[in-house]
């Protein structure tokens, strides 16, 4: 059970505050519907509402979900369809899915357009070309022939092959050896949508989606790997997938991931410091600061801990206010709090 007062829940859903997604749901009473802190339909009377922790106790107390705010889905979740195409071009990136296909599917692709544009910044058939470009790249990298790997990735023409390289690399195939490229990933969890980028050394960043640093985190890590950022496949996702589903399901502690973490080596060393606090506990930045044997960087360690780019593995949401407060959290205060419930450290 959170620990807010009905007021400060009704202030925040008043205030349409994104900061509250997921810590709780409201029930009016006069309409027999429950909404999300966000919902735009408009508000009624403090005495027609109440609160709940999760949407079964909504539903189980005969409240219907909002069609408005949609309360029931992650909005920024990958519909099943469209991820079923996503899979099928990361087992084979030679595949190409034209508007035809996605109509036999079901799918309207003017709707696919609009996802991949807001989700990935471009359309869903761009999204084919860099999925393609991305395996082509590792095969060349490997070795394979120019004209091989062209054929193999489902191109009908060397200069097709040549021009869409050039695109995303600014360079020829042949001249790619010393071109570099860091592997992006949408990945979905319990709490939201997460994006992940790896190198050949491990991931370089886990960030929920909606973070607001993102972009500049995104460009931060390939102005220092000197590295074009492309969606594709990575074995560190494979990995990391199926480490974040066990522990959100409870089973697992520890993560083995790989990291390959961008940042300055005081920065390094508290996220290195970080990754000491066992699961289930938390440290307060003073602590942490005494620790790394500066208890006078209070402030500095704060800074460090907000410039993580790899969230839950590098576990920044188990560090809380000296007086047992949970404070700011780049993935909203609303997850910190979920993050601590679920490994059972949650302090109120």
């Amino acid at each position: 059970m959170n620990n807010l007062s009905n007021d400060i829940m009704y202030q925040a859903s008043f205030e349409k505050n994104p900061e509250f997604e997921g810590v709780f749901w409201m029930g009016v009473k006069t309409t027999g519907i429950f909404c999300r802190p966000t919902c735009t339909a408009r508000k009624p009377k403090p005495e027609n509402v109440e609160f709940f922790d999760n949407t079964k106790d909504a539903i189980k107390k005969g409240y219907r979900p909002c069609k408005v705010c949609k309360p029931l889905e992650n909005p920024d979740e990958t519909p099943a369809e469209i991820q079923k195409l996503m899979d099928e071009l990361s087992a084979d990136p030679s595949l190409k899915f034209k508007d035809y296909d996605l109509v036999k599917r079901g799918l309207e692709p003017a709707n696919v357009r609009r996802w991949f544009l807001k989700h990935h910044g471009m359309t869903f058939h761009a999204f084919q070309r860099m999925f393609k470009i991305n395996s082509a790249f590792k095969k060349l990298q490997q070795g394979d022939t120019i004209m091989d790997v062209a054929l193999d990735n489902g191109y009908e023409s060397l200069s097709g092959f040549n021009d869409s390289f050039k695109n995303v690399f600014g360079v020829s195939p042949k001249n790619s050896k010393m071109e570099k490229i860091v592997d992006l990933k949408r990945i979905e969890t319990p709490l939201g949508t997460m994006i992940a980028c790896a190198n050949e050394n491990g991931i370089c960043m886990l960030e929920f989606s909606d973070r607001k640093a993102l972009p500049t985190e995104l460009k931060d890590i390939s102005e220092h790997f000197d590295a074009n950022i492309v969606q594709g496949e990575n074995p560190h996702f494979k990995t990391l997938e199926k480490e974040l589903q066990d522990y959100f399901d409870g089973k697992r502690l520890d993560f083995t991931v790989p990291l390959s973490p961008v940042g300055t080596d005081f920065q390094k060393k508290v996220w290195e410091n970080l990754r000491t606090i066992p699961y289930g506990t938390t440290r307060s930045y003073q602590q942490q600061a005494d620790i790394l044997g500066n208890p006078k960087a209070v402030r500095a360690v704060a800074n460090a801990n907000g410039l993580n780019k790899i969230s839950i593995i590098i576990p920044c949401h188990r560090v809380i206010g000296s007086n047992g407060t949970l404070t700011g959290y780049g993935g909203g205060i609303w997850r910190k709090q979920k993050l601590l419930e679920l490994e059972k450290a949650i302090l109120f």
